[in-house]
């Protein structure tokens, strides 16, 4: 299994050097990081060169953020990512456990961060919610075969909740895998 992680961005130095760093045992493995960058004027760019392997700009907009890191990942399995979300750590031996094929897709749980009981509560109530509809959000690392990004025909150029929509066209073709 190839993975290209592909992480669309827009002004965000605050956070984006924490979740390259955290990615970089990936590249040491052959996997791929692709940062498109819809246009920031901050030091996004300057800070995420270094820890990528690909720099792509695209017009800002994270439907075609996404699609324009589709269209140049050179692995086998896409895995989508916001800059403000981290894999977990066993996120790479889970993945390569699952048999990929035309139609696979799914997403991982989400983790909030922080200790307090209402977090797990929150976080039990989202993923069951996605479980339960086959929706899968932005924040949950959303992954796929190349096959199945190109059978459902790539992220719809919506201007907001492009993770929803493209959920409601990939769960036409299978049910997501919930990790």
């Amino acid at each position: 299994m190839n993975l290209s992680i592909i992480i669309p961005t827009l002004n965000e130095s605050d956070i984006i050097q924490s979740c390259l760093s955290g990615l970089q045992s990936y590249r040491e493995r052959g996997h791929e990081v692709i940062v498109v960058d819809g246009g920031s004027t901050d030091a996004t760019i300057a800070l995420s060169s270094p820890l990528i392997d690909q720099l792509v700009t695209s017009p800002c907009g994270r439907a075609s953020q996404m699609n324009a890191g589709a269209a140049v990942a050179r692995g086998d399995v896409l895995l989508f990512l916001h800059a403000d979300t981290s894999l977990p750590g066993d996120a790479e031996a889970i993945l390569k456990g699952i048999p990929f094929h035309d139609h696979t897709w799914g997403r991982f749980d989400v983790r909030l961060a922080g200790t307090s009981w209402l977090f797990r509560v929150i976080e039990s109530g989202m993923n069951l919610r996605s479980r339960w509809t086959g929706i899968a959000t932005g924040d949950q690392a959303v992954f796929m075969s190349r096959q199945c990004f190109i059978n459902a025909g790539g992220f719809p150029g919506i201007a907001l909740m492009e993770d929803i929509a493209f959920s409601r066209i990939l769960k036409r073709l299978a049910r997501p895998v919930c990790l």
